[in-house]
């Protein structure tokens, strides 16, 4: 009896190994995903259960129950919700492993320095998995949604690249842009230089985005700024361009005629003193970091070469010298540098 007892024991064990051999090939074996790769969705509140079912039933999975054995025996029945995308070469183990360690699909959106903030609600449109909870909303809606201590949004929003998964909104990345540009501004203003024209960040901020939009070539950056503070100093209306296309909106058609320049509005620089009233676009840390530690020297002025670098002049004859020779062919749609 005592020996009939042994081989049934004996077999049974024979058989969990063999079943928990087959259990783990299985786990092991690649799954029939049939392209390179394959993007899936796991609502919230689902079960592994259900989505291995459901992966069967797509042909991806050969045994949905052996899954659900396996994620009950390891401890790993809990799976997270999001977008998930399967290689050819997973398997159902790296499938578990990814649903229960929540190794969601990871997009990302890049907003360049210097584009204004209409440019950047068309690009947060144009994302497909991204939740659109702000894009169609005025600049004030946004800035109320968003309950920001600001009056314009203007200027407010980091520019870099920014990662998100399913289930994000524009709000979130937003959200995170304009605490990225709090951070950025408050830690340059911490390390300015002295005697600087601004009497608050935000001014900087201003003076920011016009360097962000004149410079071409990033080594000019600098003395750039430096021009633009010295006029400031100096009381020297600032007399930039990329205001006057800003101040114009859809009345701009990629030229400047003169009849702009004469255009009265808040963002006039070739009429109003000073600074506009608010940033003409989201500038980047360097230039940030250049308005609060402008080059230092003696010049005034700057005109375009035309190959995205500038002629820069301490007095104004010398300025227009250089007007003559950089732009000859000044019609009534040409291009202006202060003067």
């Amino acid at each position: 009896m005592h020996r009939y007892f042994l081989l049934a024991m004996c077999v049974l064990m024979l058989v969990v190994i063999a079943v928990f051999l087959v259990i783990n090939w299985h786990m092991d074996t690649p799954m029939q995903v049939g392209e390179d790769e394959l993007v899936f969705t796991v609502p919230s509140g689902s079960s592994l259960t259900l989505l291995s079912r459901s992966l069967a039933e797509k042909g991806l999975l050969k045994w949905p129950d052996v899954l659900v054995v396996w994620s009950r025996m390891t401890g790993q029945s809990r799976i997270k919700a999001g977008e998930y995308k399967l290689r050819r070469d997973d398997t159902p183990r790296d499938l578990l492993d990814m649903l229960t360690a929540g190794r969601v699909v990871q997009h990302q959106i890049t907003f360049p320095e210097g584009l204004r903030f209409a440019e950047w609600l068309h690009l947060l449109k144009q994302q497909p998995r991204l939740e659109k909870l702000l894009t169609d909303l005025s600049g004030d809606e946004v800035i109320e949604t968003l309950s920001l201590e600001i009056e314009h949004p203007e200027g407010w929003f980091f520019p870099d690249t920014y990662s998100y998964s399913y289930g994000d909104s524009d709000r979130d990345i937003l959200s995170q842009a304009h605490q990225r540009m709090q951070a950025v501004l408050a830690e340059e203003w911490q390390q300015r230089v002295p005697e600087l024209p601004f009497n608050s960040p935000y001014e900087a901020l201003i003076l920011a985005s016009i360097v962000e939009k004149e410079t071409g070539v990033t080594s000019e950056r600098g003395e750039i700024a430096g021009v633009f503070v010295r006029r400031l100093k100096r009381g020297m209306k600032l007399q930039t361009d990329p205001t006057i296309i800003y101040g114009l909106g859809d009345e701009y058609q990629g030229y400047i005629k003169r009849q702009h320049l004469r255009k009265a509005t808040p963002y006039n620089t070739y009429i109003i003193a000073g600074l506009p009233p608010t940033p003409i676009a989201m500038p980047g840390r360097g230039a940030i970091h250049a308005v609060l530690n402008p080059e230092e020297g003696d010049s005034l002025f700057f005109v375009a070469k035309g190959d995205g670098s500038h002629y820069f002049s301490a007095s104004y004859e010398e300025h227009l010298e250089a007007v003559r020779q950089f732009q000859l062919q000044r019609r009534s749609d040409y291009r202006s540098t202060p003067r």
